[in-house]
C-alpha cells in the first residue's frame, strides 16, 4: 500500500498497488490494441487509469516493459487454438470460422500485434510472447517430428485467415459460408497437425515438413 496526496494536496490518499498497477495494464492493453506501440502513450495510458505519467514509470519502468507485460498478459488466454490434441484441428478450425465472421467480435491479441508489428523492438516483444504462449502450447501438443516448425506454419495459417477475412475483409472469405470455411480450414490444419510417422532411421518420413 502506497501513500500518495489526495486532490486538495493537504491529506493522504491511499492508494492499493496492486489496484494500481492492474488499472495500468489493463489500459495499456486497450491503448496498445486500438493504436499500436507507436501510437499510444504513457501520459494516454496514465490518464485512462487515472494515474499519472511517473506512476506509470515508477511501477512498469518503460514505456517497453509495459509493452512487454502488456503482450505477455493479452497473449495468454487460448480463444483460438484447442487445448485437447485429439480435436485440435476440428476445435480450431471451427473456433477460427466463428472469430473471423463479419459480425463477430475483434479479437484484441490480433489487433494488438497487428498494430505494433511495424516497430522492430515491439516486434521482437511480439515474438516472445507468442513463443511463450501459443507457439509452446502448439509445440507441446503436436505429434510427431518437427513439432516447433508445424506450429508456426499452424499459426500462420490461421493470422493469414484472420487478417484476410476479418481484417481486410476480402469478399470470397468474408462471404464463405461457415461450415464449409470450417471444413476447408479443418482439412488444411490436419495436414499440419498428423504429420507423417518417422522411418526407422528416424527420419522423418517422404512428405513430412522439415525446417530445411
Amino acid at each position: 500500500m502506497t501513500v500518495d496526496t489526495d486532490e486538495s494536496g493537504v491529506g493522504p490518499r491511499r492508494r492499493n498497488a496492486s489496484a494500481t498497477r492492474e488499472a495500468i495494464l489493463n489500459s495499456a492493453i486497450e491503448a496498445f490494441t486500438r493504436l499500436g506501440y507507436d501510437g499510444a502513450g504513457v501520459r494516454e495510458v496514465a490518464g485512462a487509469a487515472g494515474v499519472t505519467a511517473m506512476l506509470v514509470n515508477r511501477y512498469f519502468g518503460s514505456k517497453e516493459q509495459l509493452f512487454a507485460e502488456a503482450v505477455d498478459r493479452a497473449f495468454a488466454p487460448r480463444t483460438v487454438i484447442s487445448n485437447d490434441p485429439s480435436e485440435l484441428s476440428e476445435r480450431t478450425a471451427t473456433r477460427l470460422a466463428e472469430r473471423t465472421s463479419p459480425d463477430a467480435d475483434d479479437l484484441d491479441p490480433f489487433l494488438l500485434m497487428l498494430r505494433s508489428a511495424a516497430n522492430p523492438r515491439a516486434a521482437e516483444i511480439i515474438r516472445t510472447g507468442i513463443e511463450n504462449h501459443v507457439g509452446r502450447h502448439l509445440t507441446d501438443i503436436l505429434p510427431g517430428p518437427d513439432a516447433a516448425p508445424r506450429a508456426e506454419l499452424l499459426l500462420s495459417l490461421i493470422a493469414g485467415v484472420w487478417l484476410m477475412r476479418k481484417v481486410i475483409a476480402t469478399p470470397a472469405l468474408a462471404g464463405m459460408d461457415q461450415d464449409a470455411l470450417t471444413r476447408q480450414l479443418h482439412d488444411l490444419m490436419e495436414v499440419l497437425v498428423n504429420a507423417p510417422p518417422a522411418t526407422s532411421d528416424g527420419e522423418a518420413a517422404p512428405g513430412a515438413i522439415s525446417p530445411s
